[in-house]
């Protein structure tokens, strides 16, 4: 009887996931179709806006030129956000911890958001040239602020009755961090740290659009001058795979390191 009902169980939720999937794949095929029909029977120039299969073509005859300008913005990207995610974590530590260092701090942190990082972008280039560095820096400064305030938002979240108790049982400051605040804290950093790797592919291209000689930003740039628009669109592909898979990325390790979370979340949904 139990194995039946497993079996009863399982099928659905399959069935369900499936269903998830086929319904956006659906329609991501409709509106290929639609648009491939439109530029056909209207004629459209190819420098105008390309075919679905113009795109494709062009990114078959440039593979290679778009797998080593895309290495390039994926190691701009990753070491980016690598910055902002070790910088984030240190800044919010100490916001959560210190009233004196949040007044000092937070307000920059907020006003760095409030400048557009196209406005940045060519004064980093002016003193760090055409180099990867002013590239990994306009990613760090993407990044850094949804982990900041997400795990400022996580620290203070812990459990006021949790804490008291453990104050109560002889717990030193150290131990309510390791053992109740930063636990509570990791699901907000992640849904952070996923926004923040979501808008990295954001801030490397940028950086390649002001002044660079490689990457992704730089091959779009190049090909828009030659009115290549198939290898603009071809490339505006790989950079959504790539945020996608990175996304992906972050998603699989929060499931992997925090799962005691997504049991409790599964557990809710089902009552």
């Amino acid at each position: 009887m139990a194995s039946g009902s497993s079996s009863a169980v399982v099928a659905p939720t399959s069935g369900k996931r499936l269903l998830e999937w086929m319904l956006p794949a659906s329609l991501v095929t409709a509106l290929l179709v639609v648009w491939q029909i439109a530029a056909t029977l209207l004629e459209v120039p190819r420098w105008l806006l390309p075919s679905p299969t113009d795109i494709a073509v062009a990114m078959i005859s440039s593979a290679d030129l778009l797998a080593r300008h895309g290495l390039i913005t994926l190691e701009e990207v990753v070491v980016g956000f690598a910055i902002a995610f070790v910088v984030g974590i240190a800044l919010a530590l100490a916001i959560a911890f210190s009233r004196t260092l949040e007044r000092a701090i937070y307000p920059f942190v907020i006003a760095s958001q409030t400048i557009p990082v196209i406005a940045i972008a060519p004064i980093l280039l002016i003193w760090f040239g055409y180099g990867l560095l002013p590239k990994v820096i306009v990613v760090a400064l993407t990044c850094f602020f949804p982990i900041v305030v997400n795990m400022v938002d996580g620290l203070r979240s812990v459990d006021p009755e949790l804490v008291s108790l453990m104050r109560t049982l002889g717990s030193s400051r150290w131990q309510i961090f390791a053992k109740a605040q930063f636990p509570s804290s990791l699901p907000s950093l992640f849904s952070g740290t996923k926004v923040a790797i979501a808008v990295s592919v954001i801030g490397a291209v940028i950086g390649e659009w002001v002044g660079s000689s490689a990457g992704l930003g730089y091959f779009m740039v190049r090909s828009a001058s030659q009115f290549q628009t198939a290898r603009v669109f071809a490339a505006i592909v790989v950079l959504s795979v790539m945020g996608v898979a990175l996304f992906a990325i972050a998603a699989l390790s929060e499931r992997c390191l925090l799962p005691w979370y997504h049991d409790e979340r599964r557990n809710r949904a089902a009552r």
